[in-house]
């Protein structure tokens, strides 16, 4: 006879389903189509790698320029420059200056910090990761020219700021490292930044005596509202040592009325500072015309062409005229134009 079952028994067994536990987990599994459709909501499209600080809507303008590290460039032909370049954050002293003020204690605690190792790590593998003759290589397209100079200043409302430098001059009674930021204030200055002989050339294509006479003609009758500020950036010991050695010869030659004005940078030139105001290239010479809040107005770059001369000479006028200084009396060129006409 069957075994007898008692009522419960009975009761749960009939509960149970009747199917194997293949098929129950078959039944239980649902298809991709049923829980992400496929129309997914689009994310925002990111900011270029190479845009400056705060730029979301547009792409950088040297977006295109060669540079000292990622992909090479195989063809590249300059464009006018026709929005503003620098930093969003207007400059102070004390910034940028390279030196470690950390205490022992922080030093410690940071040398055991996983995340900021890491960050080391990456920093160190990108510079060990560039090329060592990038740069010289950058030079077959237009001899380092990363732009044309626009033909106007641009606006002041809508200008971006100079970055301030730390370093040491050329003058012998005060041999203190100085912020350029102070100098630059209240002033119109043609700041003109290089790292090598080549680039003090193309420099002086747009500020020297023999290269561009009229600008110098500005300067002088200024009275004192525009000056030529020299920015050397030597970031290699044995080269900065080099011209510790010289600098009686530099003296020289700059005048010891221009002592004051030409740095000697070794530390604090980060990747975004060269990003945010076009050093892309460390053998070419960069020329910005910087008004009295420190922003940038005009920027020319690597060898200048005669308009590129013409339009830092007038811009240069065009700022001493915002600045309420007295008229300049107007240039060999714009005279000859008036004449003609």
């Amino acid at each position: 006879m069957p075994p007898r079952l008692s009522i419960q028994n009975a009761l749960l067994i009939g509960r149970q389903p009747l199917i194997c536990l293949p098929c129950q987990l078959r039944a239980l599994s649902t298809t991709r189509l049923f829980w992400f459709p496929e129309d997914k909501p689009k994310l925002p499209h990111a900011p270029p790698p190479n845009a400056p600080l705060g730029s979301t809507s547009e792409a950088h303008p040297l977006q295109d320029a060669p540079r000292s590290y990622g992909v090479k460039v195989e063809e590249f032909t300059p464009k006018p420059l026709l929005r503003p370049i620098g930093m969003n954050i207007p400059p102070t002293e004390g910034q940028n200056t390279g030196v470690d003020t950390r205490t022992f204690m922080q030093k410690k605690q940071d040398y055991a910090d996983y995340q900021k190792h890491m960050e080391r790590r990456k920093h160190l593998t990108q510079e060990f990761a560039r090329p060592y003759f990038r740069d010289w290589i950058n030079l077959k397209h237009y001899a380092g020219k990363a732009w044309i100079a626009p033909p106007r200043p641009f606006r002041q409302d809508l200008s971006l700021f100079f970055p301030n430098m730390y370093g040491s001059t050329l003058l012998k009674t005060d041999k203190a490292h100085r912020d350029t930021t102070p100098l630059l204030k209240d002033k119109a200055s043609v700041v003109a930044v290089y790292s090598s002989m080549w680039g003090e050339r193309q420099v002086d294509s747009f500020v020297s005596d023999k290269a561009n006479a009229e600008l110098q003609q500005i300067v002088g009758k200024s009275q004192g509202q525009a000056q030529i500020v020299r920015i050397n950036i030597e970031e290699e010991r044995l080269k900065a040592l080099l011209i510790n050695l010289f600098k009686g010869s530099l003296r020289h030659k700059m005048g010891e009325s221009n002592w004051d004005k030409y740095f000697v940078v070794r530390h604090g030139i980060t990747k975004d500072i060269r990003e945010s105001i076009g050093l892309l290239n460390g053998k070419v010479g960069y020329t910005y015309l910087v008004d009295n809040e420190c922003r940038i107005r005009w920027a020319g770059s690597a060898d200048a062409h005669a308009e590129e001369k013409e339009s830092l000479n007038k811009s240069l006028q065009r700022l001493l005229k915002e600045m309420g200084t007295i008229p300049i009396p107007p240039t060999t060129s714009t005279k000859v134009k008036a004449t003609k006409k």
